[in-house]
């Protein structure tokens, strides 16, 4: 998939979009294959999408009618695998609902789904840009990965530490038990908003906290989450974001920004950051 859809960005350009060309179709691509969603649906689920990630982006009686939708959506693939199942993880689910009512309610299976369709793109979507940027930005970032490229499963771990993908300190956790952190008190049931971002630069434990270090192979970032928190598709993200850097380096090994950095347009109002486009040369 990421052959091909480079051959479109090499084709468009230069310059062309890595938003628009490789971005944002991959990890769309990737998810409905494995859910057993039609791809030729993107357009609409995409855009419903931004309900899960919106903070101030839409307003809230239209992101009420995104989730609506989306979740309608979901519900009329579930019942369409019911009739007919498939070997993808929307039968699958279908499968432990029908078959062990316990494991899965009705509404669960559904949000769940959705909550796969849309997390499973938005955050790819949004940090495979990140990354590029980062790399392109960084003094000798992207030549160090060009002349060592078995590097790039180490670079994406410290690209996932150092790169914030959240925007915002997120959901809240509350204390099971009376808990001193930092020297503070938290009762049990008192919530905590944790700043995961803040923790990946944690001196600590990542010595040079603030510096891009792509062979740093003691890495215990927070990039996916942890524990009950730890993002489902963790290890689905490592390989679409090692496989979009490994093709590029192979094939635009001289990839630029094609803009300057001062031109770019970041996204706002959503939990996630990144850019709205990318144009590049190589």
């Amino acid at each position: 998939m990421a052959d091909e859809l480079v051959d479109g960005l090499l084709a468009a350009g230069p310059p062309a979009d890595l938003v628009a060309h490789l971005a944002t179709p991959l990890p769309i691509r990737v998810i409905c294959d494995l859910l057993g969603v039609p791809v030729s649906d993107q357009d609409r689920f995409h855009t419903w999408s931004e309900a899960i990630v919106s903070t101030t982006s839409l307003d809230p009686g239209l992101a009420q009618e995104y989730l609506d939708n989306l979740l309608a959506y979901m519900g009329g693939l579930v019942a369409q695998r019911r009739v007919e199942p498939a070997d993808d993880l929307l039968s699958a689910m279908v499968r432990a609902r029908d078959e062990h009512a316990d494991r899965l309610t009705e509404e669960e299976m559904v949000t769940l789904a959705a909550g796969l369709l849309a997390a499973g793109h938005e955050t790819t979507v949004t940090q495979i840009p990140n990354m590029v940027y980062v790399l392109l930005t960084t003094p000798g970032a992207w030549d160090t990965l060009r002349e060592r490229p078995a590097l790039v499963p180490v670079a994406v771990e410290e690209l996932m530490r150092f790169i914030p993908l959240g925007a915002t300190a997120a959901f809240p956790r509350y204390a099971t038990e009376d808990v001193e952190l930092g020297g503070v008190l938290v009762r049990a049931g008192e919530p905590v908003v944790v700043n995961i971002a803040a923790a990946n630069r944690d001196e600590a434990v990542f010595p040079d906290a603030d510096r891009l270090d792509l062979t740093r192979t003691v890495n215990p970032h927070l990039g996916f989450g942890h524990g009950v928190h730890h993002c489902v598709g963790a290890q689905l993200a490592r390989m679409e974001l090692r496989v979009v850097l490994e093709t590029l380096l192979d094939r635009a090994p001289g990839l630029r920004l094609a803009v300057p950095v001062e031109d770019l347009t970041w996204k706002s109002g959503l939990l996630v950051r990144g850019l709205v486009a990318m144009p590049v040369a190589w």
